[in-house]
C-alpha cells in the first residue's frame, strides 16, 4: 500500500464526538463517493496503529479531504484524534479504498441511504456528489441517531432537501422523546423502512446501509422482509 502525508487544516467538531479533520495532500488522492481511506500512526517505538475512515467531502472537493472521525474510548486511533491531533499535525494517508460501496451520480435511481451515528458520514459524500452535479436521481437518506447532538450535518442536509430537486432526509432518535419538529423518534423498524420505501417513485435501484453491525443487520434484514432484492443491498460496519 502506498502511504502519503495528510496534512491537518482544520478541524470542526460536529456533535459531543466526532468531529471533521481536513487534510491537505501533496498530490489530490481521487476518490469515488462512499470510498474510505486508512490512516496509520506510528509510535516513537515504531509501533504502528492504522484505521480506516469514510471520507465525508465530495470527490470534485480537489483542495482538502475530510475524515469525520468518532471517538472510541476503546479505539486506538480515534483517541489519538480527538485529544493530541491539531492542526498542521501530519499523518500518513492511504490511497481511497474500496470499490462496492460506492455511487457515482450518473448511476441509476432511485437510491436509498440508512445511516446510524456515525455511518452518515459515506451518505455526505454522496450527498454532496450528487448536488455539485446537478443530479435530480431521487435519494432518499433515513439518517437514525441517539440525540438530537448526534445528527452530524443535519444543517446542511435540510439545506439539500429543502431544494426539493430529489433528495429526500428522513431523520429519528432513538433516546429523546422531544424530538424537534419533523423528527422522529424511535429505532428503524419494519415500519420505518415501509414508509420509506414508499415515498420512492419506485423500488430503490440501490441500497446503502452503513453503521454499528446490529444497526446494518437489522436493516438489512427490514429491506428483504419488505421485498428489496439482497443483491442490491449494500453494507458498511463501522468498528474502532
Amino acid at each position: 500500500m502506498r502511504w502519503r502525508t495528510g496534512t491537518i487544516t482544520d478541524i470542526v467538531k460536529r456533535s459531543p464526538t466526532v468531529s471533521s479533520f481536513f487534510f491537505s495532500t501533496p498530490e489530490f488522492l481521487p476518490f469515488v463517493a462512499g470510498q474510505h481511506v486508512a490512516v496509520r500512526l506510528t509510535a516513537p517505538d515504531g509501533y504502528r496503529a492504522q484505521r480506516s475512515y469514510s471520507i465525508a467531502s465530495a470527490p470534485e472537493t480537489t483542495d482538502r479531504l475530510e475524515l469525520a472521525i468518532e471517538r472510541l474510548d476503546d479505539g486506538e486511533v480515534s483517541p489519538f484524534f480527538h485529544d493530541v491531533a491539531e492542526v498542521g499535525d501530519e499523518f500518513e494517508l492511504s490511497a481511497p479504498l474500496g470499490g462496492y460501496f460506492v455511487w457515482r451520480f450518473a448511476d441509476p435511481g432511485p437510491i436509498l441511504m440508512i445511516a446510524g451515528g456515525a455511518g452518515i458520514v459515506p451518505f455526505m459524500s454522496m450527498a454532496r456528489h450528487r448536488a455539485l452535479n446537478g443530479s435530480d436521481v431521487p435519494m432518499l437518506l433515513l439518517f437514525s441517531a441517539r440525540t438530537r447532538r448526534d445528527l452530524l450535518f443535519r444543517d446542511e442536509l435540510l439545506e439539500l432537501s429543502a431544494r426539493s430537486n430529489g433528495f429526500e432526509l428522513v431523520t429519528t432518535l432513538t433516546r429523546e422523546t422531544d424530538a424537534p419538529a419533523g423528527v422522529l423518534t424511535g429505532r428503524i423498524d419494519a415500519a420505518t423502512i415501509e414508509r420509506a420505501l414508499s415515498t420512492l417513485p419506485s423500488k430503490p435501484a440501490r441500497t446503502f446501509i452503513c453503521g454499528s453491525n446490529p444497526f446494518v443487520e437489522n436493516a438489512a434484514t427490514h429491506l428483504v422482509d419488505a421485498g428489496v432484492s439482497a443483491s442490491g443491498i449494500s453494507t458498511e460496519r463501522y468498528g474502532v
